[in-house]
């Protein structure tokens, strides 16, 4: 058991029917307190499975789940870690005959189909793709397709977590629009896009996220069967990281307060990362109204005084508030690391990272964060820790399967496994494959992929056809790999093709996860196939009880699944990339991301604080996470101005400076370079908020 202070003890030892509202800065011991407050109520004898453990996303359950799934569990029924997402698929799931025909379903005999974020898009493109092609839809703007396709998604889901009419999504954003006429008609488009995706949704028997929502909050939670299951079931209640969370989950907490005996709902101070994807803050912090006692966490066990000291100096200059704060500490909480050109600055973060490490500090202890973790920066990141032998992992939510070499390895591979889907890798793909699947350089890679593969055929022919003076520079040892490898892709082609997710898995334990192969000892590599063959996995589920293409012949899952992230559709988020806290190594993520970690490291790099993605949110022209919020009232002809988005963007910057500090331990390291890694000076938010601290400190 951790080491706790007297409030936490009080908190943890609270008697089991009070409702507690748990408020505070982050790293005050808030989720410890949650975490032992449930152990508590366990060695009460209060049973497992009537306590329910709540929060945002499922990635914040991990300090939870470890007690959950620990030896120390008692036997018989298990606490219910759900989010609101999950909370409604159950439902919807085990109440389906009640809520199908109300809900406006055509076919309610029929079983559900629960959509993940990739079978949404899919269907989405579906529907809208003929539209951009045919009639002109979206002329206006210039965004990838797939992010077209997630932003009428988003704006369907920004409705639901709301609570307002997902018809009323036009009238909302125009009648806030001020500006080019023309992003009028692209609002149009979009209500039309969304309708037409809920119209199919209901004619199939699909459930977005969105749907699902409206389905439990509008008509199972009002519905006595279904009510009565969830009030019966829970009796005590566990509510992390409220303020992240949506208003409609806050809504249902709201009414079912009163129904259970015992509550700890825990708040973050200053936080609301999630406002871009609904997060509501402000009706978080409003259950405190329904609470027994209202506690208050003011010491950090994470930061420094020197760090603290700096997250207020640095809220302050962010926000151009009049309030200064001295710096009473001799110990000034970061340094800056500068250089003319920004490769130049990333190999002093290096260097520094490498002092660290041979100083003592835990590599896990230590993370590089960034406003956005492009692939080149990524890349140029990583090699450099390679070459100094440094480990490290690194985490990107927006980071697409198709890019992930593993993952590339695997599709490769599959389209060789099957030549009816006519899809014929390039030479280059396919050299990479051999390199990564066989363990090899790409040297060797390149020449055996030039001899023996023939992309109009989709055919590779045997090593023993080779010469042999290009055998021995190729190596036998890489032949007879790549003969086996060869042999069992033969073999699968002449036998009846399988689901692509069981293929998968049978290439992997069969071959390329075996002794000499890419995968053996890869870590992150198996990491990246297990998230792939769940995707596979999940949209073959999604897909297979309706086929949009049904009436083709030629239409077939695995090849449709290939297409899909040629268009750069993503992939949903897997807990495997999150479930890795305790690795030794060095993290190097986006700051958000780090974030939504909740983790701790004793030093922090920041790297292109000049850069304006620090402060700038990200352009979506077909949504707005502010104006389609409860706390924006269009109907008084309220406009969102340019000022309007510059005070949102200096508050979540706060809001963002704030969680990194307290998330610190000891030290931040600024990381200058003259030129960004775009090429350009540096002139942004935070560099100049860094600038009025230095000037503050040294008068």
């Amino acid at each position: 058991m951790p080491r706790l202070s007297l409030l936490q003890q009080q908190v943890i030892e609270s008697p089991p029917d009070i409702k507690l509202f748990l408020r505070g800065m982050a790293g005050s011991g808030k989720t410890t307190a949650g975490v032992e407050r449930m152990r508590y109520l366990l060695a009460q004898g209060i049973p497992a499975n009537s306590i329910l453990l709540l929060t945002p996303q499922r990635t914040l359950q991990e300090p939870y789940l470890d007690l959950i799934y620990s030896p120390e569990r008692g036997a018989g029924g298990e606490v219910t870690s759900a989010t609101i997402g999950g909370l409604a698929r159950r439902m919807c799931d085990l109440f389906w005959p009640i809520a199908a025909e109300a809900a406006g379903f055509k076919h309610p005999e029929q079983p559900p189909i629960f959509l993940t974020l990739e079978t949404a898009q899919y269907y989405m493109a579906y529907l809208v793709r003929p539209r951009i092609e045919e009639q002109g839809f979206f002329q206006t703007i210039t965004i990838n397709r797939n992010r077209l396709y997630s932003q009428i998604i988003d704006t369907l889901n920004k409705a639901a977590v709301v609570g307002f009419p997902y018809t009323e999504i036009q009238s909302r954003l125009d009648a806030a629009w001020f500006g080019d006429p023309a992003q009028r008609n692209v609002y149009g488009d979009v209500q039309e896009c969304a309708s037409s995706f809920r119209a199919y949704c209901l004619e199939h028997n699909l459930l977005d996220f969105s749907l699902q929502l409206e389905m439990f909050t509008n008509i199972l939670w009002h519905h006595p069967q279904a009510r009565d299951y969830l009030v019966s079931q829970y009796h005590h209640l566990i509510y992390d990281n409220v303020e992240e969370d949506i208003p409609l989950t806050h809504d249902i907490i709201r009414d079912w307060m009163k129904d259970f005996q015992s509550a700890l709902i825990i708040h973050d101070n200053d936080a609301g990362y999630r406002n871009f994807l609904g997060g509501d803050a402000v009706t978080g912090a409003a259950l405190s109204e329904l609470c027994d006692q209202v506690v208050s966490f003011d010491e950090s066990f994470v930061s420094s005084n020197p760090i603290l000291e700096l997250s207020d100096g640095l809220f302050s200059a962010i926000l151009s508030s009049e309030r200064r704060l001295p710096f009473t500490s001799d110990d000034r909480a970061f340094d800056i690391l500068s250089a003319h050109y920004f490769p130049e600055m990333l190999d002093q973060v290096i260097e520094k990272v490498l002092q660290f490490i041979n100083e003592g500090v835990p590599p896990s202890e230590i993370v590089i964060l960034a406003p956005f973790l492009s692939d080149a920066l990524r890349f140029s990141i990583t090699n450099r820790l390679g070459a100094k032998g440094i480990p490290w992992r690194t985490h990107r939510p927006s980071r697409s399967l198709r890019d992930e070499t593993a993952s590339q390895t695997l599709l490769t591979l599959s389209a060789l496994a099957h030549p009816h889907w006519n899809v014929h890798p390039n030479k280059y793909d396919v050299a990479h494959t051999l390199m990564f699947a066989l363990n090899t350089d790409l040297v060797r890679a390149q020449l055996l992929a030039d001899i023996v593969y023939r992309q109009r055929d989709n055919k590779l022919s045997t090593f023993e056809e080779i010469k042999p003076e290009m055998q021995e520079r190729i190596t036998y040892a890489l032949g007879e790999r790549y003969t086996t490898l060869r042999t069992w892709l033969m073999n699968y082609r002449e036998s009846s093709p399988l689901p692509l997710d069981f293929f998968l898995r049978k290439l992997f334990g069969e071959v390329i996860s075996q002794p000499d192969y890419g995968f053996h000892t890869d870590m992150d590599a198996v990491r990246v196939a297990a998230s792939l063959i769940e995707s596979i996995k999940k949209f073959r589920n999604a897909m297979e009880p309706s086929y949009v293409n049904m009436d083709s012949p030629s239409f077939d899952l695995g090849r449709e699944y290939l297409s899909m992230l040629a268009d750069g559709v993503i992939a949903a988020q897997y807990l495997e990339s999150w479930r890795n806290e305790d690795k030794d190594a060095v993290l190097a993520a986006p700051a958000h991301s780090f974030l939504m970690m909740n983790r701790p490291a004793t030093i922090q790099f920041w790297l292109d604080p000049g850069s304006n993605g620090w402060v700038e949110r990200l352009s979506q022209p077909l949504t707005h996470p502010y104006v389609l919020s409860r706390h924006w009232d269009a109907s008084q002809g309220r406009m969102w101005m340019d000022s309007d988005e510059v005070q949102a963007d200096k508050a979540a910057l706060a809001r963002l400076v704030s969680g990194l500090l307290h998330r610190c331990r000891e030290r931040i390291y600024i990381c200058i370079s003259e030129l960004g890694e775009s090429g350009f000076e540096q002139r942004g938010e935070l560099l100049r908020a860094f600038q009025k601290v230095i000037t503050q400190s040294n008068p």
